[in-house]
């Protein structure tokens, strides 16, 4: 079992960075792929991007490459998301999830943190 805890959301203008936390109880952290996914008003729930067990390989949606990095500390059992050059597009509820195969099919899921970005 893995519980997930995201932090870091708030409210910013278009263009200001943000980082989030996703803080992992239990002693496999290190065992788990990690990926970050978000959910605007009224849309699915998309994935942002993702980051393997050993931070070796990432992998980022289209919208947020260039933009966005992933990046873990298993001591600290912590991935991150560094967000930079915000976008009003890229308000929505950000959602931390682990998982042992597939990014895209995730074994746990976090609560969310809410971002906005305002024009």
């Amino acid at each position: 079992q893995v519980q997930l805890v995201e932090s870091g959301g708030g409210l910013v203008q278009a263009g200001d960075s943000l980082r989030l936390s996703c803080a992992a109880s239990g002693r496999t952290f290190s065992s788990y792929g990690m990926a970050w996914f978000r959910q605007a008003p009224g849309k699915e729930r998309e994935f942002v991007g993702g980051i393997r067990v050993s931070a070796t390989s990432t992998a980022y949606a289209d919208s947020v490459k260039g933009r966005f990095t992933i990046s873990r500390d298993n001591a600290k059992n912590t991935v991150y998301l560094q967000m930079n050059s915000l976008k009003p597009d890229d308000t929505g509820v950000y959602y931390c999830a682990a998982a042992r195969y597939n990014w895209y099919h995730p074994d746990y899921w976090g609560q969310g943190t809410q971002v906005t970005v305002s024009s």
